[in-house]
């Protein structure tokens, strides 16, 4: 049986009522002070939700977040966030505070784990304890309890036991319950023994132990709490200032969606319009303020930065005993000595270093210090303040400075992108606001491309597929996401997108072709091999290297009403490339793709043929039969079977030897088991006169099998000899021999 905290009310109770007097005095008191005090100092004022200005949102699920706003004289400047939150602040909060002002320091309110504020009380309770935990943490207290028979009694609590007790009834329905009892020593001396039950009530009697119990329920309370955060930026100067606050934070990914509508009469081209869905989770309201999307995914991490870290030290016993003596100490040697190494250069250079970059700094040859998110400098806002990401006075307009490349203007004129390093972004030319807990589409592109419909076959897929064959032949990058495709003004199919950087052709697959049916038919003679070079490397490995043509022929049939276009994707093999008669009209990492003209109820065939290197390796080992792989191989190649002949004879002999062998151990087999026979003629027969003639076969046999032992080892030893002899000769053969016609 498990009691809960409900008891702490009943030991809190009475005694919060008799301190709440007390208290109200303490506070009145204290708000006296505070008054006086807020008389004879002016206390900076605090701004609370500096607004939010700038959002810049990545694939990885980080966004950039900058808040700005007016701040005079010396203000405090308050923004919460959540423990999660907070952690991605710390490494990436920037602050600048302009015209002169500066930062006096951030603080935050800190979360002492639970475990480590519980070791500040005396009360050796966990942060979840049962009632008995809470009665052994009382032992020894004085505590008044009432609620039980014989009325209301003082004492000391000595212990709190358990007793398992047979419930009332016959032994068919009897259970086992524990009960829980309490033991109190009186004051005169009495020992009472209470079953501890719900009409029970047990009140410490210790003003100390009682604030103890108190301030541990706060330290419950206050752990539902700690999800908010709220970071304290003191700004420090004199007049009117602009402050400028700026993080990165985990938030959703934004996602890509795209819609890619034919006009009714075209036929060659479409409009692809692109969407952003965005989402504010981060608890501020986003107010006007200036949106950009990077198609990019800088690297970023997570570190507990607002979390107390807490290191275990070794705890080292007290010695009790002087275990040490004097000791003597060997001189170095003089000669041996080595003096310290002199400073890289005098302090006098280094400081002349530091004015001549200060001099080219000053002339601008040198690029002026900026303040922005780690890992992002040089992407700004162009307003030439020196901060957030990427500075400069030099940057031309939208969010993203000139550095990063051209931009180019939507058909809208409503986004702006711009390129740079591995990254993409689009950024909305008009503020946007959305409201925290809140998601929203934003247009990125709209844009007229080339687009060829085309059915997409392949071996991995053995399904056709309506795809659109779609060039980016403008200088934006489209994102990755999925896609929807409207002709002749209905839903005709949707699919998924990777990313297309300028210049780029990519097939988008988007509903199954049920008019196009492929056959694969191999060629008769599907593959020539001809033998082109062979080496022979130190300890025998061996390696034949063929020339190999395999063609294959794919034949689609087109059942539909119109012609059709068929983009047929077939497997680059390792070492291979395509025979002249075969024409790819487009290669990938991995793939050929062959265009195929199909036209109405007809068929159509192309041919794919390749062609390459096969390779062949293996070792040539002295103590395997081999003979007939290198028998092959000096027909293959006769202009070098004289150099790998001895090779070869020798393993003919091994062959040979080895065949004897295993002649001459079944020869052994056979005397064995006539010398068997003849022993048990000769024991069944023994006295008699015909078993002289037993005796007679069992000498012969005996002296047979000895001669074919003494012979089968000799020629073991003689073949130990040959393999060894093999492979010495194998260590020290290199041969190579390559075909003319290569």
């Amino acid at each position: 049986m498990r009691h809960t905290l409900a008891l702490l009310c009943a030991f809190i109770a009475p005694w919060a009522a008799a301190q709440s007097h007390s208290a109200g005095e303490r506070t009145l008191s204290l708000n006296k002070a505070q008054a006086a005090s807020s008389t004879t100092a002016t206390a900076a004022s605090t701004i609370q939700d500096l607004p939010v200005q700038q959002v810049i949102l990545y694939k990885n699920g980080i966004g950039y977040f900058e808040h700005a706003g007016a701040v005079s004289g010396n203000q405090h400047v308050a923004i919460d966030f959540t423990s999660a939150q907070l952690n991605d602040v710390l490494q990436s909060l920037t602050v600048l505070d302009e015209n002169g002002g500066r930062i006096g320091g951030v603080n935050y309110n800190s979360t002492t784990p639970l475990a480590e504020q519980l070791k500040s009380l005396s009360l050796a309770m966990s942060d979840d304890p049962t009632s008995t935990e809470l009665f052994q943490a009382l032992r020894g207290q004085r505590v008044e309890v009432t609620g039980a028979a014989g009325g209301a009694l003082t004492g000391r609590l000595m212990s709190i036991e358990t007793r398992a007790e047979k419930s009332p009834g016959d032994a068919n329905t009897q259970m086992t319950i524990d009960r829980y009892y309490l033991c109190i020593v009186t004051s005169s001396g009495a020992v009472r023994v209470i079953e501890l039950t719900p009409a029970l009530s047990v009140r410490p009697l210790d003003a100390s132990l009682q604030s103890q119990l108190d301030r541990y329920l706060e330290l419950l309370s206050s752990t539902r709490s700690t999800g908010l955060r709220h970071l304290t930026l003191d700004a420090l100067g004199q007049g009117q200032r602009q402050l400028r606050v700026s993080y990165i934070s985990e938030v959703p990914v934004w996602k890509s969606t795209y819609r890619i509508v034919f006009p009714r009469d075209a036929t060659d081209h479409a409009i692809l319009q692109g969407w952003a869905v965005v989402d504010n989770t981060i608890g501020s309201d986003w107010d006007n303020v200036q949106l950009s999307l990077v198609a990019g995914a800088p690297q970023s991490f997570i570190q507990p930065l607002s979390e107390p870290l807490y290191l275990r030290r070794p705890e080292i016993p007290i010695a009790t005993e002087a275990q040490s003596t004097p000791q003597t100490h060997e001189a170095a040697e003089m000669d041996k000595m080595v003096s310290a190494p002199p400073p890289p250069y005098p302090a006098a250079v280094a400081s002349a270093q530091n004015l001549a970059l200060k001099s080219q700094a000053l002339k601008g040859k040198l690029p002026a210090t900026s303040f922005g998110v780690a890992g992002m400098e040089g992407m700004g806002s162009g307003s030439g303040n020196g901060y957030g990401p990427g500075m400069g006075g030099n940057a031309g307009g939208g969010v993203i400075g000139s550095v990063f490349g051209a931009t180019e203007t939507d058909v809208k004129e409503n986004i702006s992108t711009n390129a740079f390093d591995d990254f993409f972004q689009y950024s909305l030319a008009q503020p946007v606001t959305v409201h925290k807990n809140e998601s929203a589409m934003v247009p990125i592109l709209q844009q007229t491309l080339p687009v060829e419909r085309v059915t997409l076959w392949s071996e991995s897929e053995p399904k056709p597929l309506r795809a659109l064959w779609l060039e980016n032949n403008s200088t934006l990058t489209f994102d990755n996401g999925n896609f929807s495709v409207f002709e002749s003004g209905a839903f005709a199919g949707e699919g998924l997108v990777d990313t297309i950087h300028p210049s780029e052709k990519r097939l988008l697959s988007y509903a199954i072709d049920q008019a196009i049916h492929v056959r694969v038919h191999p060629e008769e003679n599907p593959a020539e091999r001809q033998l082109r070079s062979v080496k022979i490397k130190p300890f025998g490995r061996l390696q034949k290297q063929y020339g190999v043509q395999s063609k294959i022929s794919y034949i689609a049939s087109n059942s539909a009403a119109e012609d059709r276009t068929v983009v047929l994707e077939v497997p680059r093999r390792a070492h291979r490339t395509l025979s002249p008669e075969s024409k790819a009209a487009e290669t990938t990492a991995t793939l050929y793709r062959f265009r195929l003209p199909v036209p109405a109820h007809r068929s159509a065939t192309v041919l794919v043929a390749d062609e390459g290197p096969d390779f062949e390796r293996w070792n040539i080992d002295p103590n395997s039969d081999q003979t007939q792989a290198l028998e092959a191989l000096s027909k293959e190649a006769p202009a070098i079977a004289g150099q790998f002949k001895p090779i070869l004879d020798a393993q003919r002999s091994i062959a040979a030897m080895k065949d004897d062998l295993a002649k001459l151990d079944e020869k052994t087999k056979a005397l064995t088991g006539d010398e068997s026979r003849a022993r048990e003629n000769l024991t069944a027969l023994k006295g008699n006169d015909a078993g002289k003639r037993f005796v007679d076969e069992l000498n012969q046999a005996e002296d047979g099998l000895q001669a074919t032992r003494k012979e089968a080892a000799a020629l073991t030893e003689k073949e130990k000899a040959a393999v060894e002899s093999l492979r010495q000769l194998l260590e020290t053969t290199n041969i190579e021999w390559q075909s003319s016609t290569n």
